[in-house]
């Protein structure tokens, strides 16, 4: 009997982010900035290379290809993650070439040109805006929801699998109660039609389909906001119906922008910074903000008191004096 031969580097890769339970989608740019730096170095293994070719590779990026700070600390981080994780070893000095990120004040609508924006969305892309700005929401977030995340009695949202893996509670907005209940209505019909043509499951995490055999199933677990079609999960080949595409809501955001004429650099996470922004000029505490954003550090959350700007710390220009 011949020796099993010993698992690909990139394979090894990923299964040691399924076990650490990183998303997918950080498990696709994990991969993706592995295998480039291996490229860049020739193919050669990253066993035989150190500090010195992982700089090489991040000046390139930096100087040659002019990537921004996050992205060149994206790649490093994905590079540490191998050598820490999956070859067991450390990068010497790997801090000093940390990029140093830009810090940036994020776009704010007027609540009239959040209105406009709206108006010119329609059906479960309309609702998935309604619910970034007035429950604060990442599109992550939005999109990532499941029907018993919605608490209709207590008007709050349960969002889980969060940036940072931690729960929170915000509200739901009294104005989307009746059409996301109708939304939800269509939902349920085209599950029972799922489950009338053998599919119906939903993806489940963390093992929780082998705890609760019959739960991807049941309609609680489904997403409130699923995609058009079936496809094909890309870990477990199961063919079920996932969730709504991010870069569908990001399509319909810019044509509603474009359609409203409002010029600003608008993107579906600047819904997230109105709702911060706004609830900062109603007069609302910034803890409670913090925590309906769920940011960890309050100073996060103090990015939106200087895009406000007015208020008991707010300056008045002497031209309007």
């Amino acid at each position: 009997m011949q020796p099993s031969r010993p698992r690909k580097l990139l394979d090894q890769v990923r299964d040691v982010l399924r076990l650490k339970h990183y998303s997918y989608r950080t498990e696709q740019t994990y991969i993706y900035w592995i295998r480039r730096f291996i490229l860049f170095h020739n193919k050669r293994h990253p066993n035989e290379m150190a500090t010195a070719e992982v700089t090489q590779f991040l000046t390139h990026l930096a100087v040659t290809e002019q990537v921004s700070a996050s992205t060149q600390n994206q790649a490093l981080s994905a590079i540490v993650f191998l050598y820490r994780f999956v070859l067991q070893q450390e990068l010497v000095g790997v801090d000093a070439i940390r990029a140093k990120p830009s810090r940036y004040l994020p776009t704010v609508l007027a609540p009239d040109e959040v209105h406009q924006v709206i108006y010119h969305l329609y059906g479960g892309c309309k609702l998935v805006v309604q619910l970034l700005y007035g429950s604060g929401l990442r599109l992550s977030e939005g999109l990532a929801l499941r029907v018993k995340d919605v608490d209709f009695a207590q008007q709050q949202l349960v969002i889980r699998d969060t940036k940072g893996k931690e729960s929170r509670v915000t509200m739901l907005p009294a104005c989307v109660v009746e059409p996301l209940q109708a939304h939800l209505q269509t939902v349920r019909q085209l599950h029972h039609q799922d489950l009338e043509r053998g599919y119906g499951s939903v993806y489940l995490p963390f093992a929780l389909e082998r705890k609760y055999p019959h739960a991807d199933r049941s309609w609680i677990w489904q997403y409130v906001f699923p995609a058009e079609r079936l496809s094909q999960d890309p870990r477990s080949g199961v063919t079920r119906r996932h969730h709504l595409h991010e870069t569908g809501i990001q399509r319909a955001v810019r044509e509603a922008v474009k359609r409203a004429r409002i010029e600003k650099r608008v993107t579906c996470h600047t819904f997230r910074h109105s709702f911060a922004t706004h609830l900062l000029e109603n007069g609302y505490d910034i803890r409670t903000i913090q925590e309906l954003l769920g940011h960890k550090d309050v100073k996060t959350t103090m990015i939106y008191t200087h895009v406000l700007n007015r208020g008991g710390k707010g300056v008045r220009s002497p031209l309007d004096v």
